[in-house]
């Protein structure tokens, strides 16, 4: 094995809590429009944004409107398109000020919003180490690389394959193929490490090795990752209790 290739969210980074990412931007907002709405307002407006599937990298719409179920199927495939389906989503809720909804998806694509699993780091380190080559491919309309540099694991990948820069999203086999090519990796010798099934098991037609991970709070999910150490046949770093 020569290549590990990793989704960004909800396998390497998580976003924070659709009520936290509210409270950024409402904090930003001015005193004014955070003071229109209550702290019980706040709750029932997070929440309902969550089941809106108005975050990016958070949970998928509960239930999907017909008018924006088109543009959601290709929303990864240019930057236009992700903003108007997250945006879409988001101005179903109601908010005290309409702008609101832009200073949100603005609030996504900022390196607070985000947190690496706790393992994210020694299992990229690690496998850098051994001299395996490390590519994030991602279904995204933006770039992630600025989350990467600010929590200090850039150096650690190689290369990214991001949807909106190619006109393609996951599962379309192009996609990974562009990314074993960036590596200069064959299939056969390249596990894919991802959150979702549906896109990142599409790396398989190719003959790739698929691991999945559970899209799970950081707290929840400490050590989800080191499993790939195994399967490229690198040994973990033992760690002493004066390390610890």
């Amino acid at each position: 094995m020569a290549a590990v290739l990793f989704d960004f969210s909800g396998t390497l980074f998580r976003i924070e809590s659709t009520e936290s990412w509210l409270r950024a931007v409402l904090a930003g907002a001015g005193a004014e429009s955070a003071a229109r709405l209550t702290e019980a307002e706040v709750v029932t407006a997070a929440r309902a944004l969550e089941l809106a599937g108005a975050q990016p990298g958070g949970a998928n719409p509960v239930e999907l409107p017909a008018e924006l179920a088109g543009l959601w199927a290709v929303r990864d495939q240019s930057a236009e398109q992700h903003r108007a389906a997250y945006t879409g989503l988001s101005r179903r809720v109601p908010l005290p000020d309409p702008a609101l909804h832009d200073a949100l998806y603005e609030r996504h694509m900022v390196p607070e919003a985000w947190a690496p699993y706790p393992d994210a780091a020694e299992v990229l380190r690690t496998l850098r180490a051994q001299g395996i080559g490390v590519g994030v491919i991602s279904n995204i309309g933006w770039d992630p690389r600025p989350v990467f540099r600010a929590h200090g694991l850039d150096a650690h990948v190689d290369a990214y394959v991001l949807s909106y820069e190619h006109g393609v999203q996951k599962p379309d086999p192009r996609l990974f193929g562009v990314a074993l090519e960036a590596l200069g990796a064959a299939p056969a010798e390249t596990l894919m490490v991802g959150d979702s099934r549906p896109a990142d098991g599409g790396a398989a037609a190719l003959g790739c090795r698929v691991h999945f991970v559970d899209h799970l709070p950081v707290a929840e999910r400490p050590d989800a990752l080191l499993p790939v150490l195994d399967l490229m046949g690198v040994a973990r770093r033992r760690v002493t209790p004066t390390q610890a």
